[in-house]
């Protein structure tokens, strides 16, 4: 097929010096559904009601409800206090089917994830969201580690580096579990590595 367009990732992988964890997902979504120039910039993906559930105790907190919009700095702001880096594990990606849907994603350039760990030498945690993002990182693991379970973690070395690799459910609405549960799973996780005392 001649139109399939080759994507290249339209965002900055979002790496604050003092990051403890890395947040892999799969790919943004295409442009027409962004509210803005970040991560899980569809406003009907829950990513930042979760965040604002587990460290605020209100899905709101980051959203500007009268413009169905995100308040960007405002979650910009707060990751980099919190030391919470984000990129996607693919950096060149196909839509076979046009959508955000990650079941028609081709992967053709996966994310070089030694190049983002060398930016941040305190990062000893990967958090995936999603099965396409987990699978997708697991080709950069090179048979080194196991595939997570949804909610749960593998230790693994990476470039002599010790790592958690977390897997967490997708925020996407098109994953079936209920906001409060999703936010559940995420707490845990925040948990662990200290973010939440």
């Amino acid at each position: 097929m001649t139109d399939q367009i080759i994507e290249n990732h339209p965002l900055k992988p979002f790496l604050p010096p003092n990051a403890k964890l890395l947040m892999l997902g799969s790919f943004p979504p295409p442009k027409i559904r962004w509210k803005m120039d970040f991560y899980y910039p569809n406003y009907q993906n829950d990513m930042w009601r979760i965040f604002g559930l587990i460290f605020f105790n209100d899905k709101d907190y980051f959203l500007d409800l009268p413009n169905k919009n995100f308040k960007e700095q405002l979650i910009k702001d707060f990751l980099n206090d919190k030391g919470i880096a984000i990129f996607d594990t693919a950096y060149q990606v196909i839509r076979l089917k046009g959508n955000a849907s990650d079941k028609f994603l081709q992967i053709e350039t996966p994310t070089n994830l030694k190049l983002l760990l060398d930016q941040m030498p305190e990062c000893n945690n990967i958090m995936t969201t999603g099965d396409k993002a987990t699978d997708t990182l697991m080709l950069s693991m090179m048979d080194s580690a196991e595939k997570p379970q949804i909610g749960h973690s593998v230790q693994t070395v990476f470039d002599r580096r010790s790592i958690t690799l977390y897997r967490m459910p997708s925020s996407s609405r098109a994953y079936p579990l209920p906001l409060q549960q999703k936010a559940e799973a995420y707490k845990k996780l925040f948990q662990e590595i200290g973010l939440i005392h």
